[in-house]
């Protein structure tokens, strides 16, 4: 039986084994077939998949996410265009509200952070930060 073992993948891939593992476990990546003795031996694409499921992390994508687009891309017979759109114009609705909510948080840990704000100390009932934390 060929392929690569669960520590070839994982350092190919640059992430540690309990991350080739909990990805098998959430469907990310298929279960591979076991050699007699039990070792697993993934395929060689395997890696692939898990550096685009770390590149796919890095710029926001949650992992139900990642699963869908994955469910999308590895489907052999059609490549869904509309789904494809519609999960796209999704997730860019969601990325402009975070960068208007970051925008927000900015402006308020600008506003704190100048020296001025800094000539009597706040009571912790009036830091902005913690209410704009606690109350969002």
């Amino acid at each position: 039986m060929s392929g690569l073992t669960i520590s070839q993948v994982a350092k190919a891939s640059n992430v540690n084994i309990e991350t080739v593992k909990y990805y098998e476990r959430k469907g990310l990546i298929s279960k591979p077939p076991r050699t007699e003795s039990g070792y697993r031996m993934f395929p060689a694409d395997t890696v692939e998949d898990i550096v685009m499921i770390k590149r796919a992390q890095a710029i926001g994508f949650t992992l139900k996410e990642i699963q869908q687009f994955l469910t999308i891309v590895k489907q052999e017979t059609f490549y869904p265009t509309e789904e494809m759109y519609n999960f796209a114009t999704l997730k860019v609705h969601e990325i402009e509200n975070k960068i208007s909510q970051l925008q927000s948080f900015k402006s308020m840990l600008e506003m704190v952070t100048k020296p001025a704000n800094f000539s009597q100390p706040l009571p912790k009932d009036q830091c902005p930060v913690l209410k704009k934390l606690i109350k969002g």
